[in-house]
């Protein structure tokens, strides 16, 4: 792991700028600034807190292939509040280095832990000779400013262009924002982007994933593989009577045949306990199902469905805060939207 305080050395270094070949996870090209996840034109349109949020550069990653035995970074961050009481430094405001192994898998490598909100330091040294690609996520709860890649002069650096395959896009709340993983890497849409092999557009709002229409006009301009609308823990059952069938046939409107999942509330960690988180659980999902089903009994096709009780475990022990995953969390929210997302990315009923 990189603790954020090793200084690179400039005349040994030569430096490639992201965004002379582009990220992934950027679903606009005409953002206000570069790393942005809507486009200037949605200030004024999505309210005022869903824009701020969109300044953070959640879900963004960016590939490349170098031989070099070091990879360095220099980057800044938007904000100078760099963690969160209950998420660090290396999730908020980190950046995330993966390596693609000999079976073409994305493997973890280190990770950065930023201790000012500009950062030149060296991620990792020592690495095993040879060349291969490698991914770099990027700060979830933090807006990033710049980031330049730096490897040793004389080294081989090849820059790698996103991917062109259409992205599973989700829309949703602080949880498919990234709280609260330890890493960029650990949230369930980075985990699934890396299981699947498919890009990944993140536009979680921490807070504020409320199946806005304001917001749906945006997503309708992405043309994705997948939609998956995961807003329930910022919505109380009835927005979701209100806002679930509008939000859908918006999308279906504009992308007749895109699978279109919805995903139920997760449950709190101590609903088992507590009558209050328990109702609004069994509240916001029993809302969900009337309008899933009015929406199939309406002949609106292509639709998929997750069950909240899935995506965390009966030990109750996945969540940073009773809300929150942790990368436990994380890892089986994966594991319960997998399978569906397969079967949707299939064609399948």
């Amino acid at each position: 792991m990189c603790v954020g305080g090793v200084a690179a050395d400039e005349a040994s270094l030569s430096w490639a700028d992201v965004r002379d070949w582009g990220l992934e996870g950027r679903a606009f090209s005409d953002t206000e600034k570069y790393f942005d996840r809507l486009p200037a034109r949605a200030k004024g349109v999505v309210r005022d807190a869903v824009w701020n949020l969109s300044r953070h550069s959640a879900g963004m990653l960016v590939h490349f292939r170098t031989d070099a035995t070091e990879i360095h970074a220099d980057y800044s961050v938007t904000s100078e509040n760099l963690a969160m009481p209950h998420m660090p430094a290396t999730g908020v405001s980190g950046l995330d280095l993966y390596a693609r192994d000999t079976d073409g898998i994305l493997k973890w490598v280190a990770v950065v832990a930023p201790k000012t909100q500009s950062v030149k330091t060296r991620i990792v040294s020592g690495i095993h000779p040879g060349e291969r690609d490698y991914a770099i996520y990027l700060p979830l709860y933090n807006g990033t400013e710049h980031l330049r890649i730096g490897v040793p002069t004389g080294t081989r650096f090849v820059p790698i262009a996103p991917r062109q395959q259409r992205p599973i896009v989700f829309y949703g709340t602080s949880i498919t924002h990234g709280a609260c993983a330890s890493r960029p890497g650990m949230p369930h849409p980075a985990i699934l982007g890396r299981r699947l092999n498919r890009p990944v557009i993140n536009l979680g709002f921490s807070g504020n994933g409320r199946m806005e229409a304001e917001v749906g006009q945006f997503l309708t301009e992405i043309d994705a593989a997948v939609f998956v609308i995961d807003c329930l823990p910022n919505m109380a059952a009835d927005e979701v009577t209100a806002k679930t069938q509008p939000l859908v046939r918006q999308l279906r409107q504009a992308h007749p045949q895109t699978p279109i999942v919805l995903v139920e509330d997760r449950s709190y960690s101590g609903s088992w306990l507590l009558d209050g988180q328990r109702e609004r659980n069994q509240g916001s999902r029993a809302a969900l199902q009337a309008e899933y089903q009015k929406l199939r009994d309406g002949g609106v096709s292509g639709l998929h469905y997750v069950n909240g009780e899935t995506l965390l475990g009966s030990d109750r022990d996945d969540t940073t805060d009773g809300s929150h995953p942790s990368d436990l969390g994380f890892q089986r929210h994966a594991d319960a939207m997998e399978p569906i997302l397969r079967a949707a990315l299939e064609g399948e009923a």
